[in-house]
């Protein structure tokens, strides 16, 4: 039963993955969106817009962890053009740098997790998150303006 179980589990993971894979910018907008709510969130606790709450700063960081550690493979070469991307050229002519980006970021997000208990530390531990996807962003994105 177990097994069963668990094959099952791998065929859907597997599923779903081939289906993601089927419009890869659609998926990384998507993930993209995810961030962008959860540094909304973020931002308003660091201004004092809102309250600080740990469960909230540690949600952020756990949305951005999930996109550190998976964004990167939604940029296959057929992906380049098309969806309304603003993925720049230099994703695909320096793969290894763009990969590595996201491996720091997410070494980042793995340390400041350790350090969100209070806002003061929130706000140190988010501001150097944001900075890195800025520059991310200012290299590997197309800007619409």
């Amino acid at each position: 039963m177990k097994r069963m179980l668990l094959v099952g589990a791998a065929l859907l993971i597997g599923a779903s993955a081939v289906i993601a894979q089927s419009d890869p910018i659609a998926e990384r907008r998507t993930i993209m969106k995810g961030v962008g709510a959860a540094t909304r969130t973020g931002t308003q606790m660091v201004r004092g817009e809102t309250a600080f709450d740990a469960a909230k700063a540690k949600e952020i960081l756990r949305v951005y962890a999930a996109a550190a550690d998976k964004t990167h493979t939604y940029f296959p070469e057929t992906s380049k053009t098309g969806g309304e991307t603003t993925a720049s050229p230099k994703i695909w002519e320096s793969q290894a740098e763009f990969r590595k980006r996201f491996d720091d970021w997410a070494k980042e997000i793995k340390a400041a997790s350790a350090q969100t208990d209070t806002l003061d530390e929130f706000k140190v531990a988010f501001g150097n998150l944001t900075k890195a996807c800025g520059a991310c962003h200012q290299t590997y994105r197309i800007s619409k303006s």
